[in-house]
């Protein structure tokens, strides 16, 4: 800070210097104080960047875990494959616990194989045995995947008067003259995308059973069943959209650059059709669009004709679709009380618990009316959500009011009054959630 110029200190009377004073230290305070926001302000950005720094080691972490798990592996196989010796147990030496074996599903099929004795009548005495029980245990098998050749025979006839000749048509077949049946494309796709197995290795478990199967023939296949999955696809898009209400969201993605065999980020734009919460029966789905970055105008694209409300978060990319009227927004009440809970998990302050703990008594009245009509659902918010957002919204500004305007928690404070509009709109329609749903996380497989 630079020091500001005294005027000369001998011409000045007794009131002149205190006067002075005052203004002096009042300067110096302001200064102090301004200093000390910069510096929280500026602790909090630093620590949020380390959780961040955290996050993207967890994978390195995630990668030792999994070394760890194959060394526990390899050291247990060993152990078990240590002749055991029957000896006397040591009465002072603690019991191992043996882990508890959950019994084999009941859908899978039985093969009963009876083991009888050598013997029809009693070794001892020669007398007749009668049967007065069993012992049964259990073995879990494997049968293999095998592969089979189906050879399509077409016997060719020829008219005995006019020597026509009669064929019974060529099946269809998945893929052009292509060599692999349904049930094999199935199996490759699944294998890919579902059970993470890049194609390269799936050539070499193939080839192991004998089966000439190059990476690039694979890639073909790939390819070729995502042209027979669009109609699928679109049909999946259209059911999607003709909702009422839908949740969007995005996700990055790595992909491989062609040409410099780098990766780039790509972008899985998810939206979701999820009617189950207001007790509505129609069948819950999941559309994902790709694309190869994160502009706006790929969700404009994709809900050009979409109707309806749109529960997303406050990404900027999506604020263009409100201004035709035909969609309008729905904001998400996590994404508010996430803003609070990074500031309350680095420095808890009185504030940030409050806040917290009255979002969460607004997602505990929503537990209580999952899964009810959207009549229902509506009169409940009515009754016993909304008083709890008035009275939320008062303490807001109020607490806004006392804070520092540089402040992180004012900037979250700031953040909920600013989409107030969008995220208090669930009150008023039962169909819609006072967040975005997650249905979709579980089952997303990127490969």
């Amino acid at each position: 800070m630079k020091a500001a110029a005294l005027p000369p200190l001998d011409g000045l009377d007794a009131e002149a210097l205190k006067a002075l004073l005052i203004a002096q230290h009042e300067q110096y305070r302001s200064v102090i104080s301004s200093s000390a926001e910069q510096i929280e302000h500026l602790k909090l950005t630093i620590e949020k960047l380390r959780r961040q720094l955290f996050g993207a080691k967890s994978e390195k972490a995630g990668a030792q875990l999994e070394q760890l798990e194959l060394e526990l592996d390899e050291l247990e196989a060993a152990q078990a494959s240590i002749p055991t010796m029957d000896t006397v147990p040591d009465a002072g030496a603690p019991v191992k616990s043996k882990p508890f074996r959950k019994p084999l599903p009941e859908h899978l099929p039985r093969e009963v194989v009876t083991h009888t004795p050598e013997h029809s009548c009693c070794p001892d005495c020669g007398g007749a045995l009668k049967q007065f029980g069993e012992d049964v245990s259990e073995q879990l098998e494997r049968i293999p995947a095998t592969f089979k050749v189906i050879r399509h025979v077409r016997p060719k006839f020829a008219c005995a008067r006019c020597e026509r000749v009669v064929e019974a048509p060529a099946p269809s077949r998945p893929i052009e003259r292509g060599l692999a049946g349904p049930a094999l494309l199935a199996h490759v796709l699944v294998s890919k995308y579902a059970d993470h197995q890049p194609l390269y290795r799936q050539a070499e478990m193939y080839a192991r059973e004998g089966i000439d199967l190059d990476r690039s023939t694979l890639a073909g296949w790939v390819g070729a069943s995502s042209q027979l999955l669009a109609p699928l696809v679109e049909a999946l898009r259209e059911h999607v959209l003709s909702a009422r209400k839908v949740h969007a969201d995005d996700t990055p993605v790595p992909v491989l650059a062609p040409g410099n065999g780098k990766t780039k980020t790509g972008r899985l734009w998810t939206y979701v059709r999820d009617e189950r919460p207001a007790g509505e029966k129609t069948a819950p789905a999941v559309w994902f669009a790709y694309s190869e970055d994160r502009k706006g105008e790929h969700p404009k694209q994709h809900l050009k004709n979409f109707k309806g409300a749109l529960q997303a978060d406050a990404y900027s990319g999506f604020h263009h679709l409100y201004d035709r009227g035909t969609i309008y927004e729905v904001a998400c009440w996590a994404h508010t009380r996430r803003k609070f809970h990074d500031i309350h998990a680095i420095h808890p302050s009185p504030i940030t618990t409050e806040a917290i703990d009255r979002i969460g008594a607004l997602y505990g009245i929503e537990e209580e009316i999952r899964g009810k009509p959207e009549n229902f659902r509506r009169d409940a918010r009515q009754a016993r959500a909304r008083p709890l957002i008035d009275n939320l919204r008062s303490w807001m500004e109020s607490m806004l009011r006392s804070l520092s305007k540089k402040s992180d928690t004012a900037g979250a404070i700031r953040y909920a009054l600013s989409h107030w509009r969008a995220l208090t709109r669930y009150l008023d329609d039962g169909l819609l959630e006072i967040g975005r749903v997650e249905m979709w996380r579980g089952s997303l497989g990127l490969a």
